[in-house]
C-alpha cells in the first residue's frame, strides 16, 4: 500500500524524509537496510521518484526518532540549519551539535504552529551594516548606537534585552539548557529569518552579553551562522566587531559616563560598591562594567585585575549593596523558562483549539509532559473567564 496524501507531493516528503535522516547522521545505506530496500531505492525515494509505502514511512519514522504524522503533516516545516554551522570549527563538538539541532527543530516547531494557526511573524528588521576596512570598535560603537536608535531607548539602560530582540524586532529567541561550553548560537533563513539559541546555565548576565553579541552578528554578517563558545578568543574581526557592538550596545558610553558621575559624586577613589552598582543599573556583569570603565577612562587599566587579585567582589557585598534587588536578573531569567511568551501563546491557543495534543506538544517543543503541562496551565478556563466586552474581532 502506497500514501494516498494529495497535501504533499512526493518531492516534498522524500526531502522531509532526508532532513530526518540526517538529523540523526544516518547514512542512506543503513538506513535502507533497516528497512529492507536497496540504497537505490531509498536514495529515489528521498528524491521523490518513487512514492513511499505505508510500512517504509512508519520504519522510517521509528527509525529517526519521529513519527509518520510529524511528518506528513501539512503545517511542518522542515528546517535544514544543520549543514550551515558544519564548516565552523566550533561545530566538531557534541555540545554544539546537538545545540545546532535544538536550534533548528524549535524554529520547525515555532514556525509549524503559526503554520497551524495561520498567523505569521512581523519582523522589523535594521538594514544589515557591513564591517568596513578600518576601526572594528568604531565601527561597533556607532552600529551600536544606531540600533538602540532604531528600538527608541534613547540612553536608557538595556533592562530586557531578550524580549525587546523577539517582540520588537522579530528574532526568534530560545533559552534552553545546553553544554556548558556553548553560550549562543545565531543563524538565519529567508523562510524563517533571524534565531537564536542562549544557553540557560549560564547566570542572567552573561545570558544578556551573549545575546548582545549574536546580535552585533545579525547586524553585521547577517547570513554567516555563529557559534559562540566560552573559552573562544575573538581573532578575526567579525568576532571582535561582536564583542564591541555587545559592550557599546549594553553600556552606551555616554549613559555610563552619566551614571558614573552620579554614582561617585564627592567620592576620591573607585570602590566594589560603585561598580556593584553600575552593573546592577546596566544588567551586566561587574567584570563587564569594570573592563568599560577602563576602556573610557573612567578607571584606571588593570583595575578589574586589581579588586580580583584583593579578594573579588563577594555576593555578601553585593547584597549588601543592592538589598533585595541583587537578585533581579537572575529572576527574571528564571521566570522566563524554556518557552518564550510568543511561542507559549501560539502552543495554549494550538491545543485549546485541538490541533496538538499534550505529546505532540512536548515532542515538538523538546519538552517533557510535565512542563507542557505547565505551559498549558489554565487554558481551560480562559475562555469561561473571558469577558464578552474585550472579545477579540
Amino acid at each position: 500500500m502506497t500514501i494516498p496524501d494529495p497535501r504533499l507531493t512526493d518531492i516534498q516528503v522524500g526531502e522531509r524524509l532526508r532532513i530526518a535522516r540526517e538529523a540523526v547522521k544516518l547514512k542512506q545505506a543503513d538506513a535502507a537496510n533497516a528497512i529492507g530496500v536497496a540504497r537505490t531505492t531509498l536514495v529515489a525515494i528521498e528524491q521523490g521518484q518513487r512514492r513511499i509505502k505505508t510500512n517504509e514511512l512508519q520504519e522510517l519514522a521509528a527509525l529517526y526518532g519521529t513519527s509518520a504524522n510529524a511528518l506528513l503533516r501539512q503545517e511542518a516545516i522542515h528546517l535544514d540549519m544543520v549543514p550551515r554551522f558544519r564548516k565552523l570549527s566550533e561545530s566538531n563538538d557534541a555540545g554544539t551539535d546537538e545545540a545546532v539541532r535544538l536550534l533548528n527543530d524549535l524554529v520547525s516547531a515555532e514556525v509549524e504552529l503559526e503554520n497551524a494557526l495561520g498567523v505569521g511573524q512581523t519582523r522589523n528588521y535594521p538594514p544589515e551594516r557591513p564591517i568596513l576596512p578600518g576601526d572594528v570598535s568604531a565601527q561597533a560603537e556607532h552600529d551600536a548606537q544606531q540600533m538602540r536608535d532604531w528600538l527608541g531607548l534613547g540612553a536608557g539602560p538595556v533592562l530586557d534585552l531578550i524580549t525587546l530582540m523577539e517582540l520588537q524586532l522579530g528574532i526568534r529567541v530560545y533559552m534552553r539548557r545546553l553544554d556548558g561550553k556553548v553560550s549562543g548560537l545565531f543563524a538565519y533563513d529567508d523562510a524563517v529569518g533571524a534565531c537564536m539559541l542562549l544557553n540557560a546555565n549560564h547566570p542572567a548576565e552573561r545570558i544578556t552579553q551573549t545575546g548582545a553579541h549574536e546580535l552585533g552578528h545579525f547586524n553585521s554578517t547577517r547570513r554567516q551562522p555563529e557559534v559562540l563558545t566560552t573559552d573562544e578568543e575573538p581573532s578575526s574581526r567579525e568576532e571582535r566587531y561582536a564583542n564591541a557592538f555587545a559592550r557599546c550596545f549594553l553600556t552606551p558610553a555616554r549613559a555610563v559616563r552619566q551614571r558614573f558621575a552620579e554614582v561617585t559624586a564627592g567620592q576620591s577613589h573607585l570602590t566594589r560598591r560603585h561598580i556593584i552598582l553600575l552593573a546592577h543599573i546596566f544588567g551586566v556583569s561587574r567584570e563587564a562594567m569594570a573592563r568599560r570603565l577602563e576602556e573610557l577612562k573612567l578607571a584606571r587599566n588593570g583595575t578589574w585585575d586589581w579588586f580580583q587579585a584583593n579578594g573579588g567582589i563577594t555576593r555578601e557585598q553585593v547584597r549588601q549593596a543592592l538589598g533585595d534587588a541583587a537578585d533581579r536578573n537572575v529572576h527574571s531569567v528564571a521566570a522566563a523558562g524554556p518557552v518564550p511568551p510568543r511561542l507559549a501563546l501560539l502552543a495554549r491557543e494550538a491545543s485549546k483549539r485541538g490541533f496538538y495534543s499534550e505529546g505532540q506538544l512536548a515532542q515538538l517543543l523538546k519538552l517533557d509532559r510535565y512542563e507542557v503541562r505547565e505551559l498549558l496551565d489554565g487554558v481551560e478556563n480562559e475562555e469561561s473567564e473571558a469577558n464578552e466586552l474585550i472579545k477579540l474581532s
